[in-house]
């Protein structure tokens, strides 16, 4: 599990030509580092007078962004789990019609599996970047940069799940579902990285001025 592996275990393996981690853990782990961020922020935010009236929503946003932190890690160790069984599916035999009907009917059960942990990281980065919105606004004013940090790191997360999304649903014989799923890729991308910009943007303007 990801989540008991040193950073630098984990890194040296990544850089490794083995089969996994490979970009869809590297995403998650952004995904991960920006919900961490996120929850420095409001720690620095809760027990301030100064943000007496925000109390309640850091605590709630220390709570869900906790969860979110956990859930990218599990997504990281679920990518990985998803891989080996559709690498093994590529190496099938395909000699006899039987085969290869046997084979694409595999195929098609481990791609889409593939596919829909990246989506499910997507999703999970929108959660956070609502939340990395409302810390921009409402957070320590001591902590904004990081806020900008965070939410580079979700919006990292988001551009890199849906290239393993892609390559995926390429590979998929049924054109049908892999353009359904790469509508709602696209939608979550869009949606992502407009958020992700906006609050970054306001970030850097702060920062500046």
């Amino acid at each position: 599990m990801i989540e008991k592996q040193q950073i630098g275990t984990w890194t040296d393996t990544l850089a490794s030509k083995a089969p996994v981690p490979g970009g869809g853990g590297a995403s998650a782990l952004g995904g991960a580092l920006g919900a961490a961020l996120g929850q420095m922020v409001a720690n620095l935010t809760v027990g301030k007078k100064r943000y007496a009236d925000v109390e309640e929503e850091m605590q709630q946003s220390l709570t869900v962004l906790a969860g979110l932190q956990a859930e990218f890690l599990h997504l990281a160790d679920e990518d990985a789990r998803v891989f080996a069984p559709l690498a093994q599916a590529y190496g099938m035999p395909g000699d006899t019609p039987e085969q290869k009907a046997e084979k694409e009917q595999v195929m098609e059960e481990r791609l889409l599996a593939a596919s829909l942990v990246p989506l499910a990281m997507m999703e999970k980065v929108w959660e956070v970047l609502e939340i990395l919105e409302q810390l921009e606004a409402k957070g320590s004013r001591m902590a904004v940069s990081d806020v900008g940090v965070a939410v580079q790191f979700a919006r990292a997360a988001v551009t890199g799940a849906v290239m393993n999304v892609y390559i995926n649903t390429k590979s998929m014989k049924n054109r049908d579902k892999a353009a359904e799923l790469n509508r709602k890729a696209e939608k979550l991308l869009e949606d992502g990285c407009r958020k992700a910009d906006a609050v970054y943007d306001r970030v850097r303007q702060r920062l500046t001025v």
